[in-house]
């Protein structure tokens, strides 16, 4: 009985969270919401927890291509928006001149042409 209540192996909140870190925890369910049996809501909840390498080892690593996660690598620097709004102007007049040369040639009315 002492066992119980003093147990030879503890477990310290470090210790689990490594242990739930490494092996990974997933928590899954769906809530429904129905009125006189018709359906108006379903949440459905998916929860992964486990390491950035347990992640990567199950093919999870959205993380490295998501713009707004990463970095732009050294060498290379974002675009200021001045260049942005030269390059956009710049595309605009080749399509306008583009749109110019593709119009067919006005054809004269008959009333214009001499007989």
């Amino acid at each position: 009985m002492p066992e119980l209540v003093n147990p030879t192996r503890s477990h310290g909140l470090v210790d689990i969270l490594d242990r739930v870190l490494d092996k990974g925890l997933v928590i899954a369910g769906d809530i429904k919401i129905n009125l006189a049996n018709v359906e108006l809501l379903t949440i459905q909840v998916r929860l992964l927890i486990c390491s950035i390498d347990k992640a990567e080892q199950i093919g999870l690593n959205w993380w490295r291509n998501d713009p707004r996660l990463t970095m732009a690598s050294a060498g290379t620097a974002l675009p200021s928006s001045s260049d942005v709004e030269a390059r956009l102007e710049r595309i605009e007049e080749q399509l306008t001149r583009l749109a110019q040369a593709t119009q067919p040639a006005a054809v004269p009315s008959k009333s214009s042409r001499k007989t």
